[in-house]
């Protein structure tokens, strides 16, 4: 697919086109700059910025967009992405503080809408969907959503547990054991999760090149994270993949292991092995020399994920939104 001509309500005062890896250092520093002001908890790390050209769904000629200053400094930046064949599309965009108020990030959601519009146009999907997740304390962004006619579709709080308290001692069932993440062998653990999260809400299949991305991602810890292996079988029924964000402190006041991923297949649910998952998660991250065990949950998850979290000792920190904006 080729690039469209650029549209004219983009501000003329910066220069506008897509983005190519050589711009991935402008991007991060545009992030950066970006975290002093909004104080986000998680930023994007330079690995984060790079997969946005390694999508094969996602050509970055197409999806992504870069506003720059006359001495070339990134202003602004927008991108889209969907899985191929989805009829669900998830945004990205930012404006330097600097530069705001201008109406440029208005300028960039509307380009993101358009884009997004010709690729399901493309794809031969209707009624497809533009989702954006922004932090609910960020008032200018949920504004800027709200402007868009976007509308809120769910919740999602992130929880923090002292590992200070006393850790509950869980044993798995006999037979059952943990094994910690081998990332080169963790096929079993993409499938199980694929399965695991078929039925929640806005998940979809993670395949090879995303899962790989995952387990290589260097704040991933393979050392804190582990699956469960049935004993009779030698399969894999339940996982816990985990992550350590060093700047984390800046924003949140204290180091976390953070559960990035926790899933139980269909078969095996009933029989108390999140819970001692993150009963053994807690146990590694207080060894690795962490305060506290984080995650995050939709607040709507039928499995009653919130109410396992708050009985583990997890109590709310912040909540994030998920915005939707249907395009005909």
């Amino acid at each position: 697919m080729s690039s469209p001509a650029l549209p004219d309500y983009l501000d003329a005062r910066l220069d506008w086109r897509p983005m190519t890896p050589a711009d991935i250092d402008n991007w991060h520093a545009l992030i950066r700059r970006m975290a002093e002001v909004d104080k986000p908890v998680w930023v994007e790390t330079r690995a984060d910025l790079e997969e946005a050209f390694e999508s094969a769904a996602n050509d970055p000629s197409v999806t992504t967009l870069m506003g720059t200053d006359a001495d070339g400094t990134a202003r602004a930046v927008g991108k889209v992405r969907a899985n191929a064949g989805s009829a669900t599309a998830h945004t990205w965009g930012g404006v330097d503080p600097q530069w705001r108020r201008r109406g440029i990030g208005r300028a960039v959601y509307r380009w993101q809408e358009e884009c997004q519009r010709r690729r399901f146009l493309d794809a031969g999907i209707s009624g497809g969907v533009l989702r954006t997740y922004t932090e609910e304390r960020d008032h200018a962004h949920n504004a800027l959503m709200g402007a868009a006619g976007a509308k809120i579709v769910r919740y999602f709080t992130e929880m923090t547990r002292s590992l200070a308290d006393p850790i509950p001692d869980l044993p798995l069932p006999d037979g059952y054991v943990f094994a910690t993440l081998n990332p080169d062998q963790s096929e079993a653990i993409r499938s199980a999760h694929n399965e695991a999260f078929a039925d929640h809400w806005g998940s979809e299949p993670k395949d090879e090149q995303k899962w790989k991305f995952l387990v290589s991602h260097p704040q991933l810890k393979p050392e804190w994270s582990m699956s469960i292996i049935e004993p009779a079988t030698g399969e894999t029924v339940a996982y816990q993949l985990a992550s350590f964000d060093p700047d984390y402190r800046l924003q949140a006041g204290h180091d976390e292991g953070f559960t990035d991923l926790l899933g139980v297949r269909r078969a095996w649910r009933g029989r108390k092995f999140a819970p001692a998952l993150l009963a053994e998660a807690m146990r590694r991250f207080k060894a690795g020399g962490m305060a506290n065990a984080g995650l995050g949950v939709d607040t709507e998850n039928p499995s009653g994920a919130l109410g396992l979290y708050s009985r583990m000792g997890y109590v709310p920190t912040k909540r994030d939104l998920a915005y939707d904006k249907q395009l005909t």
